[in-house]
């Protein structure tokens, strides 16, 4: 299928232009990978295009969000108005690349980087003997996920004010043991600038209000994991 694709103000200065039409092989495709395809042919947009603004036909796009043939995609910046640190949330269906989240959500003010992942654990001790695990499957509500996450971030730079760059990634589909399950990462200028309490409240309330469910699967057989958290009106996006 052939894309569109659109710069605007710093990802035109990177691309070097403000246009660019690209082919993607295959039936399907989706923003991500038009994101991906996009920096193995312009690697100047490797560390802007993952926190980049996108649009697709002139309404706001997210990650996994489908394509097709003839669709024009905008990439930009957030609109002009203060501020704005890097800010990446993601649904991935494969192994996140550590260090390039890093890289994206540092600038030249940041110093100090708290990055928490969580695994697909193998055995589980419980009181009846240990649980084996075979691999896990994850389910999320995406859009609203997404949403969540957004207010994650919100509610983080609410409290610690001086953290930079988030960044919170929750895998879906099947993972097998020892696969990274979910990330959360939160950069500031120094260690003692909130990043360690606010990566560790980002993982809490990630597993309260951002709507993913997983499976476990075993030599026994499989059951949902459910949660014990209901969430009450004050978990409402304000």
């Amino acid at each position: 299928m052939l894309i569109r694709v659109l710069f605007f103000a710093t990802l035109k200065d990177r691309a070097g232009r403000n246009a660019h039409e690209i082919h993607l092989s295959g039936d399907s495709a989706t923003l991500d990978d038009l994101r991906a395809a996009l920096v193995a042919e312009i690697p100047a947009l490797a560390t802007s295009l993952p926190t980049a603004v996108a649009s697709i036909n002139q309404e706001f796009a997210f990650d996994g969000e489908a394509l097709h043939d003839g669709d024009e995609v905008a990439f930009f910046p957030p609109v002009s108005g203060g501020t704005h640190w890097p800010e990446i949330y993601e649904l991935a269906d494969s192994p996140p690349d550590l260090n390039a989240l890093t890289r994206a959500i540092t600038r030249p003010e940041t110093g100090a980087v708290c990055l928490f992942t969580g695994t697909v654990r193998g055995q589980t001790a419980t009181t009846s003997g240990p649980l084996h695990t075979t691999r896990l499957e994850y389910e999320a509500y995406s859009a609203m996920a997404v949403s969540k996450m957004r207010q994650v971030a919100a509610e983080i730079r609410a409290q610690w004010p001086g953290v930079q760059g988030i960044a919170i990634l929750q895998r879906i589909g099947v993972l097998q043991v020892g696969e990274p399950t979910v990330l959360i990462a939160c950069a500031s200028a120094h260690r003692d600038s909130g990043c360690f309490e606010a990566a560790r409240y980002g993982i809490d309330r990630l597993k309260e209000i951002v709507p993913v469910w997983k499976k476990e699967v075993g030599p026994d057989g499989s059951q949902w994991v459910e949660g014990h958290y209901t969430p009450t009106p004050d978990d409402q996006q304000r």
